[in-house]
């Protein structure tokens, strides 16, 4: 397993794909902050990370699915996917690994935007005048949110040999996880249960989690979701040999 993972983090640092997902994730991000009137923290007046934190999940929706559209996909146009499913490694470890190795280059990807905390920090008027605590709450949600993403680009890259096929299904249904039930929920039809229906998607649990308030049930739902996806990934993966 561990050195599938190395290979996979070789991989990207030997090619443009991290260097290019991460600028674009960066660029992406800063211009929205600092930049575009209609989010940025300078003309906005507040100091906080509002337009990261809600304008992010979006981002991921994109950049994620370009880093683990090639996960599966291109071991199945290569020929190469049989040859590490008769490897000693298991389906599940060789899972594991690839996820594994692109949440890293995700967590990889956020670690720069600190510098926005330390800027805001410092721009407040008093110094310091920003919810730590939100922003922390933040920071987890969006990374457990960013697993969740992964999770969805590698069962997406396990079902197709093309990757331009696996980025679309990976981003639709990011989308779909996160906004959907939101969405339905707000259909006046459901009385009582639209709130139950609300409950099913990330963005509630992801809101929830940005208020700075890490409750475990949030934390629960975030790891069962990554977890569902892997074991359908697993069960795909082990479908093959049948």
């Amino acid at each position: 397993m561990l050195r599938v993972f190395r290979k996979e983090i070789y991989g990207f640092l030997n090619s443009l794909v991290a260097y290019i997902v991460i600028s674009v994730f960066l660029t992406s991000v800063g211009l929205l902050m600092w930049v575009f009137p209609e989010t940025s923290v300078l003309d906005y007046g507040y100091s906080d990370m509002e337009t990261l934190f809600s304008l992010g999940p979006y981002v991921f929706m994109f950049l994620i699915p370009a880093i683990t559209m090639k996960m599966f996909a291109e071991e199945k146009k290569s020929g190469t996917l049989e040859l590490l499913l008769t490897s000693p490694i298991s389906e599940l470890e060789l899972i594991m690994a690839k996820y594994l190795s692109a949440f890293v280059l995700v967590i990889f990807s956020l670690i720069p935007t600190i510098i926005y905390y330390f800027a805001i920090y410092n721009l407040g008027n008093p110094v310091g005048n920003i919810d730590s605590a939100g922003v922390t709450g933040s920071y987890i949600g969006l990374i457990l949110l960013g697993g969740v993403f992964t999770s969805i680009g590698i069962l997406s890259s396990s079902l197709t040999e093309n990757q331009i096929v696996a980025f679309i299904l990976a981003v639709f249904l990011c989308f779909i996880l996160y906004t959907g039930f939101s969405s339905i929920a707000a259909i006046d039809v459901w009385s009582s249960g639209s709130n139950f229906i609300e409950q099913l998607g990330i963005l509630y649990h992801y809101t929830a989690m940005s208020k700075g308030l890490i409750d475990s049930r949030n934390l629960v739902y975030f790891i069962s979701v990554i977890g569902i996806m892997l074991l359908l990934t697993n069960l795909k993966l082990s479908s093959r040999k049948w």
